[in-house]
């Protein structure tokens, strides 16, 4: 476990009720990974999420599959439950920087808040 690397900046872009899917929502950030920065293993409280890289590239690793790299203009998509085991910057001199969007149940923010997204895994902190 390495802790001592920087974690990404996380900037809330918005959070709608979604008018066509009564009791979910669309919520999505703004992630910068400085150089070399991760984040620890996590799961998304149930949320389906899309990754999707705007400057850089980061190491991406789910459940059981490979680990990939995902280059500017690549995206992902994470189903509900989906472990995400590797989340960090490819770089160690270059930042990175990418849009997450979540769906989730709007009962889950009602009852969690916005911390209940990121479920990061035991021995990590949150």
């Amino acid at each position: 476990m390495c802790t001592s690397r920087p974690r990404p900046s996380r900037t809330l872009l918005y959070s709608y009720e979604l008018a066509n899917s009564p009791g979910n929502n669309i919520v999505a950030f703004r992630l910068e990974f400085a150089p070399n920065g991760w984040f620890p293993p996590h799961r998304h409280g149930g949320a389906s999420v899309f990754g999707h890289v705007l400057e850089g590239s980061v190491l991406n690793g789910m459940n059981s599959d490979p680990t990939t790299v995902v280059r500017k203009g690549e995206a992902w998509y994470e189903a509900p439950g989906c472990h995400h085991r590797v989340f960090e910057n490819d770089s160690e001199i270059e930042a990175a920087v990418m849009l997450a969007v979540y769906i989730v149940s709007s009962k889950v923010l009602v009852e969690d808040g916005l911390a209940a997204l990121v479920v990061v895994d035991e021995g990590y902190g949150g």
